[in-house]
């Protein structure tokens, strides 16, 4: 948690630009995996954490714009909560912590939100995610489950991408506190990647890795040989020669800030030509993508970009052919390239995803292309200065999509297939960093990584 000053000053934020109704955030609840008291490791919310940083469950926070006053709304804990659980501070405490005065219980809750509903004030929330805060503000807002969503204050929606896409220093600190622990997840990663090993020993240990740490890992680890499906979360193959190991893993710190690092493995300790060739081409695009980057610029600029230095690649290595701007604006490198070349990162390792990936990565200025590839871009606006978002350029051969395309001719005149055939048994190659964007450039986040083939090598084979 960080010092009261921190959450105060980001509500006052939102009360500047926002000044009427009431803003309510429902912070999570606990959530049962297979019975009602076997739960999942608690989570709070990450809109919730922004402004009243309290990392338990039943919370509620809310600005009310009119007035300029806060409130935390939860109940204090009972006998037998203490039984179970230990003891709390109360909700005041908790509050005072955060540098808010105004408290009380759910059921004050309910009273204040009917009784600002009866004087017509609006209700000002975010899109929920989960089945229980939909159900716990479809009670308090007196609304059907299903139009919970429709009724989400686009207003507040757009504030909140102002607000939580401008990284403070504080934040840096901790994504960067992150990314070492996700240097320790992956190094460990490549000095264990030898054939034989099972996925599931590796991943095991990264996640060990990043519970030691403080935190869990930010998403489900993807660690395959079999990395031409991008989100891969079997991990029941034994590593075999010749194939490539992606490992798309980050953790989350004590206060709630991510990483999401990837890197590609030559299975062994040695990259044959073959691998090379696509390893070289992905970490071009990766490193000249990072050069592009600064404010101003179009970060859909950057993707295309990244697609034209990989595609100019494939073309030297006989996969692709024609002219190459042709090529990339017709879409014919999303055969190989099929996703976007990176997402915004904070307390979210997607961060702000729920509330709608086009209020987060576009606006007025662009909207999002409708060309496959190109249409899974989360980010194209231009880059602000204190953006933190991830660069993940990849080639992918995918049989199934490759098949489609052949037998459907879908840019025939750029691709080779003949020799995309040869590629089938490939897998996959993606290369992530986590990247400040600076007032004129941009900055690779944390202690780095081994990227290059040759540092990959030497720490495979230490």
């Amino acid at each position: 948690m960080f010092n009261k000053e921190v959450y105060t000053n980001r509500r006052n934020k939102l009360k500047a630009t926002m000044k009427q109704g009431v803003a309510l955030f429902l912070g999570n609840k606990e959530a049962s995996y297979n019975y009602a008291s076997n739960e999942y490791t608690f989570r709070q919310d990450s809109s919730f954490l922004y402004f009243f940083g309290i990392k338990h469950a039943d919370f509620v926070g809310l600005i009310d714009l009119d007035e300029g006053k806060d409130y935390i709304f939860a109940n204090d804990m009972d006998i037998a909560d203490i039984i179970w659980m230990g003891h709390l501070p109360t909700v005041k405490q908790q509050a005072s912590e955060v540098g808010v005065e105004n408290t009380g219980s759910l059921a004050d809750l309910s009273s204040f939100i009917n009784a600002a509903i009866a004087k017509g004030r609006q209700i000002h929330y975010l899109p929920t995610y989960r089945a229980a805060t939909t159900v716990q503000m479809s009670n308090l807002l007196g609304i059907r489950y299903d139009s919970v969503k429709k009724y989400a204050s686009v207003e507040l929606i757009k504030e909140m991408v102002k607000l939580r896409s401008i990284k403070e220093e504080i934040e840096i600190v901790e994504i960067e506190n992150a990314i070492s622990t996700a240097y320790d997840m992956h190094t460990t990663a490549m000095r264990m990647a030898k054939v034989g090993m099972l996925e599931q020993e590796i991943v095991g240990k990264m996640e060990g890795i990043a519970s030691s740490a403080g935190g869990p890992v930010s998403f489900p680890i993807i660690l395959t040989i079999n990395g031409q499906t991008l989100h891969n979360h079997y991990h029941g193959n034994r590593l075999q020669e010749g194939r490539m190991l992606v490992v798309d893993a980050g953790s989350e710190n004590g206060n709630n800030y991510c990483s999401d690092i990837t890197r590609t493995l030559p299975v062994g300790g040695k990259f044959n030509q073959r691998q090379k060739d696509i390893y070289e081409a992905v970490l071009s695009a990766n490193l000249e993508a990072t050069q592009m980057m600064k404010p101003g610029i179009f970060y859909r600029d950057v993707h295309l970009h990244a697609a034209k230095v990989m595609a100019t690649r494939l073309k030297d290595l006989g996969l692709m052919k024609g002219n190459i701007d042709d090529a990339v604006a017709a879409g014919a490198h999303a055969m190989f390239f099929p996703h976007g070349l990176g997402h915004m990162m904070g307390l979210d390792v997607h961060d702000m995803e729920s509330y709608g990936e086009n209020f987060v990565g576009y606006n007025d200025e662009i909207q999002r292309s409708q060309q496959f590839g190109t249409a899974y871009l989360r980010l194209g606006r231009r880059l602000e200065t204190g953006f933190v978002l991830t660069n993940e350029p990849g080639l992918y051969f995918i049989p199934a999509l490759i098949d489609k395309w052949r037998a459907e001719k879908i840019n025939a005149e750029f691709i080779n297939f003949d020799k995309a055939e040869t590629y089938k048994d490939f897998g996959g190659i993606r290369i992530e960093d986590d990247i400040l964007i600076t007032k004129d450039a941009a900055r690779v986040l944390g202690k780095p990584i081994p990227k290059t083939v040759a540092e990959i090598e030497q720490i495979m084979n230490e």
